[in-house]
């Protein structure tokens, strides 16, 4: 059987099998990410690790503030953004949300006393984030968000700090069950008209 006559449940099984690596896959269908388990699955990840985190003192704390995007969600002014403005809040969320993750995982790297237990959470969230990235590029959100024509004059994405690991972990799952469900839904509905 040849490359091109593979059926669309092995694509699809191949696609879902690379997602934790968070690398490109090839031939993969763009709207992979407007199938709800795909996105369920990060947002599952994201609250174990809110909730495995939620239990640990300050001895895992990030020893720093780390600049993080707010989640909070104006559901009326968010109906009314322009799709464009809507996908740049969202990747502009990400790009901040994915460098406090590697942020966060330089801290647990260079702790002389390594919380190891955090360290399967952080690989997962920088996978997940990087397969996310990859999904919504797919998606055409990042074509949507600079093709804004006055997204250099946008408001500035507005953010908040993190201080623990437990916080980090609350705004990444925040941020996945908040905006960027909020614009993959409505970018997957749009696709489909």
């Amino acid at each position: 059987m040849g490359v091109h006559e593979c059926p669309a449940w092995l694509w699809l099984l191949l696609s879902l099998l690379s997602l934790p690596l968070g690398l490109p896959v090839p031939g993969a269908q763009p709207r992979l990410i407007c199938d709800s388990r795909v996105l369920e699955r990060y947002l599952l990840e994201a609250k174990e690790a809110e909730n495995v985190t939620m239990g640990y003192s300050e001895s895992c704390s990030l020893n720093e503030n780390i600049t993080v995007p707010d989640t909070k969600v104006n559901f009326y002014a968010w109906k009314r953004m322009e799709v464009g403005q809507q996908a740049l809040e969202v990747w502009q969320g990400l790009a901040l949300l994915s460098e406090a993750v590697l942020q966060g995982q330089a801290v647990l790297a260079n702790s002389s006393q390594p919380c190891k237990h955090l360290q399967l959470h952080v690989d997962k969230a920088i996978s997940g984030l990087r397969s996310i990235t990859t999904l919504l590029r797919a998606l055409g959100a990042q074509q949507e968000a600079i093709s804004l024509p006055d997204a250099a004059s946008a408001a500035p994405l507005r953010t908040i700090t993190a201080d623990t690991f437990c916080k980090l972990f609350r705004v990444y799952s925040n941020f996945l069950r908040g905006k960027l469900k909020l614009y993959t839904g409505e970018a997957c509905r749009r696709g489909d008209r």
